[in-house]
């Protein structure tokens, strides 16, 4: 007798710690609710929120879980309700984030919201590994600073998983882009169409640039407090980092600029917004490295090092 597999392996881990602690392990296989859709993971990418959460439980707490916010994937049921997807529908998006976590799954299921189509262009490894960091930089640059054509924008650490989209987004925007990386990554840099490259270790970026419209901080920190001192009168600095020192917000006031710090957040119209850029080839991850669901560790090891170009993803 046939009987229809209601398990499946995910990535998951019963303390905190190194990447070792992670395991490939048998939960049962969620069914979609009411305006969810239950989505078969083809590709799903890793995020520093992943090893930070790994190893510290951060929002979640303690384990058990499983990680992941990216997803790329098949719709394999929808639940009462929805009505924008159907099975078979090829789909990509963020989990909601932080409570929304589990992706690096065989299976997920989330809100229908929280999806767009899979670009038709691309395949599953490049969809998945574009929604949390494609969203974070959208949020930052579009909805929060609102950057608009001719504005100078800096972005710290710009060949990362942020930063390489956020340049892409920003250029896409029509804005001059300069971004700060190791001078071995600066050609990289180029071939996105950074328009000057700050090698930040053999330059002060607070003392070499000025008349910023735009900062994106992706580090936090003292980066946070220098960064608005390039900043023009009016100017933004917007930190992903969504919590850190009042003085931020002291120093902001005291120079006639604006300091803002943002967590990502889910949401469909931005994935729309993203899938246009990358139909119109205007965006496009760089993979680092991909893995399959047993080699998590692996992947979270190099993501640990924190020297990684682009994007790692698990593919299931």
């Amino acid at each position: 007798m046939n009987t229809v597999k209601n398990t499946m392996r995910a990535v998951s881990q019963d303390v905190l710690g190194g990447p070792e602690v992670l395991k490939v392990v048998e939960l049962e296989r969620p069914e979609p609710r009411p305006n969810e859709v239950l989505v078969r993971v083809r590709a799903a990418g890793l995020n520093p929120t992943d090893w930070k959460h790994r190893a510290t439980g951060g929002f979640l707490g303690k384990p058990p879980f499983v990680l992941g916010w990216d997803v790329s994937g098949v719709v394999e049921a929808v639940g009462i309700g929805v009505a924008r997807f159907a099975p078979g529908d090829e789909v990509f998006g963020m989990l909601s984030y932080p409570f929304g976590h589990g992706s690096h799954a065989e299976y997920v299921a989330a809100p229908a919201r929280v999806f767009a189509l899979k670009p038709a262009g691309v395949d599953h490894t490049q969809a998945g590994a574009l929604p949390l960091v494609s969203l974070t930089a959208w949020q930052a640059l579009v909805e929060t600073a609102e950057l608009r054509p001719g504005q100078r924008v800096l972005i710290h650490a710009a060949a990362g998983g942020v930063g390489h989209v956020a340049v892409q987004i920003a250029k896409a925007r029509g804005a001059y882009v300069i971004g700060t990386a190791s001078a071995g990554k600066h050609e990289f840099l180029r071939g996105l169409g950074v328009d000057e490259a700050i090698d930040y270790r053999e330059t002060d970026f607070a003392e070499a640039v000025k008349d910023v419209d735009v900062v994106l901080d992706t580090i936090g920190g003292d980066h946070s407090l220098r960064s608005l001192r390039v900043l023009r009168p009016g100017g933004v600095v917007v930190s992903i980092l969504p919590v850190g020192s009042q003085d931020f917000y002291a120093e902001a006031e005291r120079l006639g600029v604006r300091a803002v710090r943002m967590l990502v957040d889910a949401d469909r119209t931005g994935m729309q917004a993203i899938a246009e850029l990358v139909e119109e080839g205007k965006l496009r991850a760089t993979i680092a490295g991909t893995f399959p669901l047993a080699d998590a560790a692996q992947a979270h090891a190099l993501g640990d090092t924190g020297r990684t170009t682009g994007k790692l993803v698990l593919t299931i």
